[in-house]
C-alpha cells in the first residue's frame, strides 16, 4: 500500500517496520494492522481479498473475524501459525470467533467418523486453547462455536439448498481443491463443502475470514456466491501454509511432514533428526521454513545454539539475516536443528502438561483409537493401512545358539540352530560371518523374528532371522542383539505399549508388514532397541547392543 494510499484513507503510517494505525476520530485508541506488502509473509499474512473494505470497517469499529478448523486429524505445530496471528488480531481490538468445524470434518470424505465427531472435537477444543494459553492468549476474549451449534438449523439447511441451485459442480469442485481430500470417485459431501464455509461467514455475523492460503480458492467462491443470495461479501485474509520437515505441506496425513502437539520430546528430536536440511541449501528447507513462519512470529527473534568453538550462541532479530547465514554456511544444520528443538519443546512443554492429567489422556485416546479399537462405521482408507501395522503383529522371540556352522554352499553365510521354546530347534541362516566370529555365537542368547515366512537361502530353508543392530556409516559394524541377562529360550520380545495382541501365525510376504516396521526400528544413544522411541522389552527388561548407539536394525 503507497503512502498516498494510506493518506486518502485517512491513516497514518507510523514507522518503517510497515504497521498501521487506524485511528478513531471519536475514540481515543488505535487499532494496529500489520500491511505492508514486502513483509505479509513473515508478520503472519500472506494476502488480503477485500482491503478498501477492511480499512473502512476499521475506521468505524472493531473488526469481527472468524478462524476455523476442521476437526480431522490431530492438530500439529503449524498450527502455531494462525494462532500467533490471532493473538494480534487480538491486540489490534478485534472480536475473534474460532469455529470447531465438525461438520466438515464428517463432509472431507469421512476424515472423522461420525461416532467420533464429539470426542475430536472436544479433543480439539482442548489443545487449541492449550495453544493459545501457551502464547500468552487470554481465552475470556475469544468465542469459541462448533460448527453443528447452528449448521443443523432450519434456517442454515435451506440456504444450503438455496447455495446448490446456484452453484456449478465445477466452481464448488475446484473451490475445494485445495482442501478436500481429492479421491477417484468423489463424494456429493465434498462438493457441499465450500459451500457451507461460505454460509458460515453470515451465521456468524463477522466481517472477515482468516485461514491459510491453501482457502484461497474457497474464499473467492465465497465473494462470488454469497452476494446471490442477498448477504454482503466479506473481507479475507491469508496467512502462509508452512512447509513440511520433508519439504512439502505439513499435514496431519503424512507422519514423517509434522510434529504434533503432544509429541514427547524423544519424538521431535528423532523427526527434527530426519528433516530435510541440506547445508546451504534454503529451497524446501523444512526447518529454515519451521523458523520462518512459526518460531520468528511468535518470539521475534531466534537463538541458534552452538558450541564456542563454533562461534558460540548468536542472536537472529530478522530472519533473512539467518537465511544468509545458513546460505553461506555459516549457521551448520546440526546446529539450527538442535536450537529448534530447544525453542520448540519450550512451546510443547505447557500443552504436554495441561494433557498429563488422566481425564485429557482418556479423551486423546477415545478421540483418535489405535486401529484395533476403531469403533464401529470407521472406515479405513488407503493412506491409514501403515496405522494397522504395529509390533505386536511380529512374533519376536529369545533364542540360545545351539549349534554354528559355515553354509556349505555360501562363504558369508553361517546356519546356526536355535533353541526358540519349541520341540525342536529352528535352523535359521544368517550373513553374519564376516561380522561375528563363531565362537561368539555359539551358545549365547539372541532376539528372533520366528513369524517370517521360511525361505531357501542357497539351499538351505532358514526358519527366522537374526535381529541385529547396524552402524549407520562406512566400514559396516553388526552387533545381534542382547536380551536381558536371565532371559530363557522361548521368551516373547514385545514393544513397550504393544505388549497385548497375538502375533501373525505367519508374515504374509505381499503385505511387507516387517519391513514397514522395521523402518522405525533403531538404536537409541543408550544402546537400546527401539520402534518409534518404544524400547523392545522382556519381562526382564530392556534388549539391547553392545555399542552401536544410533544404529539400524535389521
Amino acid at each position: 500500500m503507497g503512502r498516498g494510499r494510506v493518506e486518502e484513507l485517512g491513516l497514518d503510517l507510523r514507522d518503517e517496520r510497515g504497521w498501521i494505525e487506524v485511528e478513531r476520530r471519536n475514540r481515543g485508541w488505535a487499532v494496529w494492522f500489520r500491511l505492508e506488502r514486502g513483509r505479509l509473509g513473515q508478520d503472519g499474512v500472506q494476502e488480503v481479498l477485500g482491503e478498501e473494505k477492511l480499512m473502512s470497517i476499521l475506521k468505524e469499529r472493531e473488526l469481527k473475524i472468524y478462524w476455523g478448523t476442521a476437526t480431522t486429524g490431530k492438530p500439529h505445530v503449524a498450527y502455531f501459525v494462525p494462532m500467533s496471528k490471532i493473538a494480534d488480531f487480538l491486540k489490534a481490538g478485534c472480536e475473534v470467533t474460532i469455529l470447531f468445524a465438525d461438520l466438515h470434518a464428517y463432509l472431507d470424505n469421512m476424515k472423522a467418523p461420525w461416532e467420533l465427531l464429539e470426542l475430536r472435537t472436544r479433543y480439539y477444543e482442548q489443545v487449541i486453547k492449550a495453544m493459545l494459553e501457551s502464547i500468552g492468549v487470554p481465552l475470556e476474549k475469544l468465542r469459541f462455536v462448533r460448527g453443528t451449534d447452528y449448521q443443523l438449523s432450519k434456517e442454515y439447511t435451506l440456504d444450503v439448498y438455496r447455495l446448490s441451485s446456484v452453484v456449478t459442480q465445477h466452481d464448488a469442485k475446484k473451490a475445494g481443491a485445495e482442501v478436500v481430500k481429492q479421491v477417484e470417485h468423489p463424494l456429493l459431501s465434498g462438493l457441499l463443502y465450500p459451500g457451507l464455509q461460505a454460509l458460515d461467514e453470515e451465521y456468524l455475523k463477522v466481517d472477515a475470514q482468516f485461514g491459510g492460503v491453501d482457502q484461497r480458492k474457497i474464499f473467492t467462491f465465497a465473494e462470488k456466491y454469497l452476494p446471490s443470495l442477498g448477504y454482503a461479501k466479506r473481507v479475507h485474509l491469508m496467512n502462509p501454509m508452512v512447509p513440511g520437515l520433508t519439504g512439502s505441506k505439513m499435514s496431519s496425513s503424512e507422519e514423517d511432514s509434522k510434529i504434533d502437539l503432544l509429541d514427547r520430546k524423544e519424538d521431535v528430536k528423532k523427526k527434527l533428526k530426519k528433516a530435510f536440511c541440506e547445508p546451504g541449501n534454503v529451497e524446501n528447507n523444512g526447518v529454515l521454513s519451521f523458523i520462518k513462519h512459526v518460531l520468528f512470529p511468535l518470539k521475534s527473534e531466534f537463538v541458534v545454539l552452538r558450541e564456542e568453538k563454533w562461534g558460540g550462541n548468536k542472536t537472529y532479530t530478522a530472519y533473512e539475516a539467518l537465511e544468509k547465514d545458513f546460505a553461506e554456511q555459516v549457521v551448520h544444520p546440526g546446529d539450527l536443528k538442535n536450537s529448534v528443538e530447544v525453542a520448540l519443546n519450550k512451546l510443547l512443554d505447557p500443552i504436554r502438561e495441561k494433557f498429563n492429567c488422566p481425564e485429557l489422556k482418556k479423551l486423546s485416546s477415545a478421540a483418535y483409537p489405535t486401529p484395533s479399537k476403531a469403533k464401529p462405521g470407521e472406515k479405513g482408507t488407503k493412506n491409514s493401512e501403515p496405522e494397522d501395522v504395529i509390533p505386536s503383529r511380529l512374533d519376536i522371540r529369545v533364542g540360545k545358539v545351539i549349534s554354528v556352522e559355515k553354509h556349505p554352499d555360501a562363504d558369508s553365510l553361517y546356519v546356526e540352530k536355535i533353541d526358540v521354546g519349541e520341540a525342536e530347534p529352528r535352523t535359521v541362516v544368517s550373513g553374519l560371518v564376516h561380522f561375528v566370529p563363531k565362537e561368539q555365537l555359539q551358545d549365547r542368547l539372541v532376539v528372533l523374528l520366528c513369524n517370517l515366512k521360511p525361505q531357501k537361502m542357497r539351499g538351505v530353508e532358514s526358519q527366522g532371522m537374526v535381529l541385529c543392530a547396524s552402524s549407520v556409516g562406512e566400514p559396516r559394524q553388526v552387533e545381534p542383539l542382547d536380551p536381558p541377562a536371565g532371559c530363557c529360550a522361548g521368551e516373547r520380545v514385545y514393544v513397550e505399549g504393544y505388549e497385548g495382541g497375538e502375533p501373525d501365525e505367519e508374515l504374509k510376504p505381499k503385505k511387507k508388514v516387517f519391513e514397514k516396521l522395521q523402518a522405525d526400528f533403531c538404536i537409541s544413544e543408550d544402546c537400546v532397541a527401539q520402534w518409534k522411541q518404544r524400547n523392545f522389552l522382556t519381562k526382564l527388561g530392556a534388549v539391547s547392543c553392545k555399542s552401536l548407539r544410533g544404529g539400524s536394525i535389521s
